[in-house]
């Protein structure tokens, strides 16, 4: 079974000799490691080449390593009809690099390219548009990177004094802080509310 995608990964490997610096099979999926700065010629080639047919884009997210030099791995996956096959991109990305954009071969990849920005803090040159999509305007951050936050930095709300939306800084309600931990199935030293009657004894017992 996975004879024929090492072989397809060695081909574009050999193809691709400098911006492919590796491939594997894992769990009968192909996923090739390229360089940031000739992705859109890799994903040219397997979109065009005739043993390869890669026509239909799929998606492009990131995944974070914060303790990592090259933090981020930018994952492209495309699925050719054709072979009936789907390959994996991995590309290592610096924290203040940028990656060219792929929108130019594959034109659906324009909002993944800005989810990935916004969510990861990716930048990807020769987009048009390279905006936030998800988050708001005046959002700090990037949700998706593992140093974010839990509660994030700032909370909405609608202020009906000014009749508006407003930012706010998060604050943690008192309770919150206070809050007992101690599991209801181990038993607490107090009855909570509503357990009065599970410590009677029943007439009989």
């Amino acid at each position: 079974m996975d004879e024929p995608l090492d072989k397809l990964g060695e081909t574009i490997a050999g193809a691709l000799s400098g911006s492919v610096l590796g491939h594997w099979v894992a769990n009968g999926e192909l996923t090739i490691i390229a360089t940031g700065r000739d992705i859109v010629q890799v994903v040219t080639f397997l979109r065009d080449d005739e043993r390869c047919q890669f026509w239909s884009f799929i998606d492009i997210t990131a995944i974070d390593w914060p303790a990592r030099e090259q933090r981020f791995d930018v994952v492209y996956h495309f699925l050719s009809p054709k072979l009936n096959t789907r390959i994996r991109i991995k590309i290592e990305v610096g924290e203040d690099t940028a990656i060219p954009s792929i929108i130019g071969v594959f034109p659906g990849a324009d909002w993944f390219e800005r989810e990935t920005y916004d969510l990861y803090g990716v930048l990807f040159t020769g987009h048009p548009d390279m905006r936030r999509l998800l988050t708001d305007y005046g959002f700090e951050g990037h949700p998706l990177r593992k140093d974010f936050p839990l509660t994030g930095f700032v909370e909405v709300r609608y202020d009906d004094e000014v009749k508006r939306v407003v930012y706010d800084k998060v604050r943690l309600a008192q309770e919150f802080r206070n809050f007992d931990f101690l599991s209801p199935w181990e038993g607490t030293d107090y009855v909570l509310p509503g357990d009065e009657k599970a410590k009677e004894t029943k007439p009989g017992s």
